[in-house]
């Protein structure tokens, strides 16, 4: 295989996702990381170009070798070794990111079976591309064998900003090390907060009315990212909800609920509500009440009620972000607003909940799509925070 692997990116005909590759069992063989997986994936390109001597540029995460035990072959761990000494490997801490900029930057076509859903915001040309990347399938023949590996184009597709934001939260819960062996995520520990015995330490100080870390995960103990000394538990992790202004498909404000909170939303309703009027055209703004919807934010969920003159419509978004039919919303009547459901006040004047989620509708993301319960317990400092279902 050396002879494909180039030291340049821009010598390179192709641009490979390594860790991907070597990690997709689907290729074939039982060991959890396999570089047999790449070998396939070179056959592959050289039958798709009819070029014998198709050359490859590799990027990896330097997590695929700090995993060596994963391999089944120690042969593949002393080859990688050397593949990345001799420089024909690019490891890097951030393999997805890396891969994007050079495929950005060059056009370089990439083997991958990722749709990198949580890089569309920094990437914006993934969104729709069915050219720039190649998904390696396993293909079994008529005749008893292991078959081979092809290479189809893989469509990229549209990813809604609610599945850009739920796919960085979890990508953030990876690199904190929140995520259990069965790739599950922590959710006992991310839905409490956190408070480091360091006094000056503020890096999780709930009083500081900003963005709260998460805690890095080490041997089981949610731990300090900066002194590396164990947590102690602080009560439950509350949160804040965003909520964005859209006239005719335009974002023109946003605005931050915090949790207890009750806001009204309306033309013009008084100075603890969310006044419109200034934003709209002036016929615009007369379709819109006074007092026009109810926002309330309790125990991590977002609920509106219309209170309005001249009624409200609402759309939901499924799981994958996808909107359905505008609906009445019935009036005085407290309805659920999940993120990327959408609000019509009046015609082209929206209210749509943006993406990022409470620790609470977290958990109830994560036990829709794993079926299961956190591990029962996780230790923090001298206190031990004791393992339950999840609402």
């Amino acid at each position: 295989m050396e002879k494909h692997l180039t030291a340049s990116a821009d010598r390179a005909d192709y641009l490979v996702d390594l860790s991907n590759i070597v990690r997709d069992t689907a290729l074939g063989g039982t060991a959890a990381r396999s570089l047999r997986r790449l070998e396939l994936v070179v056959k592959a390109l050289v039958t798709l170009t009819g070029d014998p001597g198709v050359t490859l540029y590799l990027v990896a995460d330097r997590s695929l070798l700090a995993g060596a035990r994963e391999f089944g072959d120690p042969e593949d761990v002393r080859l990688l070794r050397h593949w990345v000494a001799e420089g024909l490997v690019e490891e890097v801490g951030d393999a997805d990111e890396r891969v994007l900029e050079i495929a950005g930057m060059t056009g370089t076509r990439v083997v991958t079976g990722d749709h990198y859903a949580s890089s569309r915001d920094e990437h914006p040309w993934l969104q729709g591309n069915t050219w720039q990347f190649l998904k390696p399938e396993r293909r079994h023949g008529r005749l008893p064998g292991p078959g081979v590996v092809v290479l189809v184009p893989l469509d990229m597709g549209h990813r809604s900003a609610v599945e850009i934001s739920r796919r960085l939260e979890l990508d953030a819960l990876k690199k904190q090390g929140l995520l259990d062996a069965r790739r599950t995520p922590l959710a006992e520990v991310v839905r409490r907060s956190w408070s480091c015995p360091e006094r000056r330490c503020s890096l999780y100080d709930t009083r500081s009315g900003g963005r709260i870390l998460l805690p890095r995960m080490r041997r089981g103990v949610p731990t300090c990212e900066l002194h590396g000394t164990a947590l102690l538990e602080a009560g439950p992790r509350t949160g804040t909800a965003q909520l964005k202004a859209v006239l005719d498909g335009v974002c023109v404000a946003r605005y931050t609920l915090d949790e207890g909170s009750l806001t009204v939303v309306g033309r013009s309703p008084g100075t603890d509500g969310i006044a419109l009027h200034a934003l709209l055209p002036a016929e615009r703004a007369a379709r819109v009440s006074r007092r026009h919807l109810g926002v309330s934010v309790r125990q991590g969920t977002v609920r509106v009620e219309d209170v309005s003159t001249y009624g409200t419509r609402v759309r939901r978004a499924d799981r994958r972000g996808r909107l359905g039919l505008w609906q009445p919303l019935p009036p005085r009547t407290e309805q659920g607003f999940r993120p990327g459901d959408e609000l019509e006040l009046a015609p082209g004047v929206v209210l749509v909940r943006s993406g990022r989620l409470f620790p609470a509708e977290l958990s109830d993301v994560w036990r829709a799509a794993a079926g299961r319960t956190p591990p029962p317990t996780y230790a923090s400092g001298p206190t031990q925070v004791p393992g339950r279902s999840l609402p």
